[in-house]
Order: structure tokens, then C-alpha cells, then sequence
């Protein structure tokens, strides 16, 4: 399958989910540099159309990334939160300037979100999604949208597996999604 359908695929959930698309609005009203709504914002919505739930598994939080190598304050990250917390108070935002994120993460400096999203511990989270200027959507993946359908959860070697099997347990996501397989190792 092509890249495309899988956007095309990604796209069609998030319209018919009006809590998505709203918060999709009040990001992208922010008009942010390189900026995405990401991670389990688009992979529990995909996981969940696959295990055909009726209802959406609630979002620990809603990460909103973007890439601005010239914020000069190391806390602007939080206005922003706080404007969406205004906006949509049942939401717990997320808000990371992805030029700073390297910095704590110990890598070297990332070039952009995609960049970024390719140091995440699973790959299927290295996912986003962001309303244009047009109004429209745009899907970006760090690894593909391929293994995300397949009900993966995979292991970027670029982080530690102790962290990934970390998170794959206190996540629970194989009792909330029971179909996912956990790939510790590249194929």
C-alpha cells in the first residue's frame, strides 16, 4: 500500500472524530513552525478503528509539537499549553518545542519535527498530523504509517529497549489493544 492511502486512511478518522478535528483547529489557529498534533493523537485513533471500538480510548494527554530554533525562552512552551487549556479545558496539552527536546533527550541537535519524532521510543508513535493554512490535513511519519495498520508496536533502536519495554507495560497497550504484536527487533 502506498504512503498516500494510509493518509487518506488517517485523514478520514480524524473527520469523523469532532474532538480531533477541534483540537486540530485551536493548534494550528496558533500558527506554530513545523507543528503537529502527534504520537497518540493519531496512533490510539488508528488502534482503535482496527480493534473496531465503538468508543475512543481517552488521551492521557495530547502532544502538540513544533520546531522553532529561535524561541529564546526555554518555557514559551507552556503559554501555549495554557492558551489550549483555555480553549479546550477537558484536554491535558502537551506543548514541546522539538528544537529544545535534544537537549534533555541527550542526542544531537534534531533538524526539524520529523527529525525529532525519529528518536521516539516506538516508531508507530512517530506519527502526526496537522490542518494547514488551506484547512486541509497533512499526515508525516518518522517510520511509515506500514506497521502502524499492521497493529505493531515496534522498537526504535535509537532509544533504549529497557525504555521501550518500560512503556509498553505501564502503557498497558496490549490489554487496551489486544491485536498489537511488539517488535523488538528490525525486521
Amino acid at each position: 500500500m502506498l504512503a498516500n492511502h494510509f493518509d487518506n486512511h488517517i485523514i478520514r478518522l480524524i473527520e469523523q472524530d469532532p474532538i480531533r478535528r477541534e483540537a486540530l483547529e485551536h493548534v494550528a489557529s496558533l500558527h506554530l513552525p513545523d507543528c503537529y498534533l502527534a504520537a497518540g493523537f493519531v496512533r490510539n485513533l488508528v488502534w482503535d478503528h482496527l480493534h473496531h471500538k465503538t468508543q475512543a480510548t481517552p488521551l492521557n494527554d495530547v502532544d502538540v509539537i513544533y520546531f522553532d530554533a529561535d524561541e529564546s525562552k526555554d518555557d514559551t512552551h507552556l503559554i501555549y499549553e495554557a492558551e489550549l487549556t483555555r480553549r479546550m479545558p477537558t484536554l491535558n496539552w502537551q506543548v514541546r518545542n522539538q528544537a529544545k527536546m535534544h537537549q534533555r533527550n541527550g542526542d544531537a541537535p534534531y533538524s526539524n519535527s520529523l527529525d525529532a519524532m525519529s528518536y521516539w521510543p516506538e516508531k508507530e508513535t512517530a506519527i502526526a498530523i496537522r490542518q494547514n493554512k488551506k484547512g486541509s490535513y497533512e499526515c508525516i511519519a518518522a517510520f511509515g504509517f506500514e506497521s502502524l495498520f499492521a497493529l505493531k508496536i515496534s522498537h526504535n533502536p535509537k532509544r533504549s529497549l529497557a525504555v521501550f519495554e518500560q512503556r509498553v507495560t505501564y502503557k498497558q497497550w496490549r490489554t487496551i489493544w489486544p491485536k498489537l504484536t511488539v517488535v523488538t527487533h528490525s525486521s
